[in-house]
């Protein structure tokens, strides 16, 4: 009997359990680690922050699910991965010795990079469902009394996607609070140019969103890079091509969202041949890492180097489909160890992408993800607020079940109707 443990139960870790005990059946052990007894999904924490939604609508209480499952479940908390004795010790001081890892923690918020950055100082954050509860009273006092908003993404960071949802979100919550009129607001990203999205842009994403900001009277700030912020003011360098200061900016605000530089989870950080200087997981094209080959990697901890040099540091984004893609390798290829076989799942890492903007938003494929791609395919319209509503239903009827099925997949295959954008292909073993 082999035993597979999952540190981490997000949207990566949370399939990987799910799907691994389909593969491997009720003969193998699966445990899963994680910080805390839910799931919560993390798409829908810009609507929570407005007040779209509450806790219970985008929360799974992990347990009883795991527990039809047959999945061992630790709720503690990892506090030190020990990989040369294949073990995970818990903040309890109990250990979990492991065959196999798959590690999907997800990122640490580098909130401390940046003097007054983040929750526990002067600026919000939808990263994590508490953060966006928090965010919610301070936008109701943001109606009660309006000033200017400024929101966006610091240098460093690699989910640029929920900074333009949240902005599109917000500008239509404080229309519906009449109180628009009375609320400036600008987009502030590291990003070389509105669209960017760490991937060089998809399609026309460039074009459709300064179209959407100039609709909403949204002014924005690219190559930028927070220098510090303090109470209701963001000091903000905007960055040259030749890396000199081209412009200094002092914004003022009465709100304000920023996303956040990520980096490694303490549990996993420093530790030789596992990780970048960052903390996040190497890994080859079976998500399988080099100095360690029985630990596998999805999801945010997975060291993806940026598309090219930016005046700014800008990263890559890990996307649902890619790290769908992510998990359905690495359950085929852990499958494969267990029966004595080498790996050969390769996942594609395509794109696919429901940008909502309150009530409209953006729709995106890319395959691959990085360029060039064979698809480089982008749309708007009200269509794609309403399929991200309904894969939110979607999604949380499949992790409150217990599913494993490939959303993704279907979606690209009977919606989009883009028939070769598959999560893995398979090649032979090295």
């Amino acid at each position: 009997m082999a035993h597979v443990v999952v540190l981490g139960a997000g949207l990566g870790g949370t399939i990987m359990a799910y799907e691994l005990r389909d593969a491997l059946g009720s003969e193998h052990q699966i445990s899963v680690i994680n910080k805390g007894p839910e799931y919560s999904f993390v798409p829908s924490n810009p609507w929570v922050a407005v007040g779209w939604r509450d806790r219970d609508a985008v929360t799974v209480d992990l347990a009883p699910v795991f527990a039809k499952r047959n999945i061992d479940f630790h709720p503690q908390g990892a506090k030190r991965l020990h990989a040369a004795e294949k073990r995970v010790e818990l903040t309890d001081g109990q250990s979990i010795s492991y065959d196999y890892l798959t590690i999907s923690t997800g990122p640490e918020l580098a909130f401390d990079e940046i003097p007054g950055f983040g929750p526990e100082h002067f600026t919000q954050s939808v990263c994590q469902i508490d953060h966006a509860l928090k965010a919610k009273p301070a936008f109701d006092a943001l109606v009660a009394n309006p000033g200017p908003v400024v929101i966006g993404a610091v240098q460093g960071a690699s989910c640029f996607g929920p900074a333009y949802e949240f902005a599109f979100i917000l500008e239509k919550a404080l229309r519906d609070a009449k109180v628009r009129d009375r609320v400036p607001m600008t987009f502030v990203t590291s990003e070389p140019y509105v669209g960017h999205l760490g991937l060089d842009g998809v399609g026309d994403t460039k074009g459709m969103i300064e179209s959407a900001m100039r609709d909403g009277h949204i002014k924005w700030i690219c190559n930028a890079k927070l220098d510090k912020v303090e109470d209701g003011k963001l000091s903000v360098s905007e960055i040259a091509e030749d890396g000199s200061v081209k412009q200094a900016h002092e914004l003022p605000f009465a709100y304000s969202m920023m996303l956040p530089a990520f980096r490694g989870v303490e549990a996993v950080r420093d530790i030789e041949g596992l990780t970048n200087p960052r903390g996040f997981i190497l890994a080859d094209k079976y998500q399988r890492n080099p100095a360690f080959p029985e630990i596998f990697s999805v999801g945010v901890c997975v060291a993806i180097p940026p598309v090219g040099k930016t005046p700014v540091p800008v990263g890559v984004p890990k996307t649902g489909f890619m790290i769908e893609s992510m998990v359905t390798a690495t359950v085929q290829n852990i499958a494969r160890l267990i029966a004595d076989e080498e790996p050969n799942a390769v996942p594609t890492w395509n794109a696919i992408c429901l940008a909502d903007f309150g009530d409209s938003g953006i729709a995106f494929v890319a395959q691959p993800q990085l360029p060039p791609r064979n698809v480089n395919w982008s749309s708007e319209g009200k269509w794609v607020h309403l399929a991200k509503v309904g894969f939110e239903k979607y999604f949380m009827g499949k992790m409150r079940s217990g599913q494993s099925e490939p959303f993704y997949e279907h979606l690209a295959l009977q919606v989009l109707g883009i028939d070769k954008l598959k999560a893995v292909k398979t090649e032979p073993a090295e």
